[in-house]
């Protein structure tokens, strides 16, 4: 990727702005058939701003996946680390917290998550999900492979796995209600998993 160090003050301010648009124009249509005219018009800002800031159309795609994906850690980690907190020590109950993070942040940011979890994206933008997945993968092994009855890689695959597709049913759900009753469904089915 190719974009620079955040800026401060009015440089921030139009990366923002481009960030902002991007979502907007992605959401609506697509990594193919957006267009820079139409995020630097949403953005209020100028093409050169936009390669100022951003290699191009592919990089600030990609920039946005990394800023949804960050948020979406920090979900599981807050929930994660709120669980504790409240006494919480067991791994499959750690993980099923975070994953509730997780299924939050997918309804709450549902466009993106649409968008992300849809595939189509630049060249590129599949190897930046695998490697971003393996990353979220090791993250979970080291929660469930402690306790009792430490998890295989097989079982910590399948369940980042059914998280991860989990999140995008959730994402295209009708409304919350549904949102939340399919997330219920999920985090119950990996719950009884772990009492096995």
């Amino acid at each position: 990727m190719t974009t620079t160090a955040p800026a401060s003050g009015r440089s921030a301010s139009t990366r923002g702005s481009l960030l902002s648009a991007a979502r907007s124009v992605f959401a609506a249509s697509g990594f193919t058939e957006a267009s820079v005219a139409d995020v630097v018009a949403g953005a209020g800002a100028s093409v050169g701003s936009l390669y100022h800031h951003f290699g191009g159309k592919a990089d600030l795609y990609l920039a946005l996946f990394e800023e949804y994906s960050a948020r979406q850690e920090e979900r599981a980690s807050a929930a994660v680390r709120a669980a504790r907190a409240g006494g919480e020590r067991d791994p499959v109950a750690l993980f099923v917290a975070g994953a509730r993070g997780y299924l939050e942040g997918s309804w709450a940011e549902r466009d993106l998550a649409r968008l992300f979890l849809a595939g189509g994206g630049p060249p590129g933008f599949e190897l930046t999900a695998r490697r971003r997945y393996r990353e979220w993968t090791v993250l979970n092994a080291s929660l469930l492979r402690v306790g009792q009855q430490p998890w295989g890689d097989a079982v910590v695959l399948v369940l980042t796995t059914v998280v991860r597709e989990a999140g995008h049913e959730v994402a295209v759900c009708d409304d919350e209600q549904a949102a939340t009753a399919l997330a219920d469904e999920f985090l119950d089915l990996i719950a009884r998993i772990g009492r096995r």
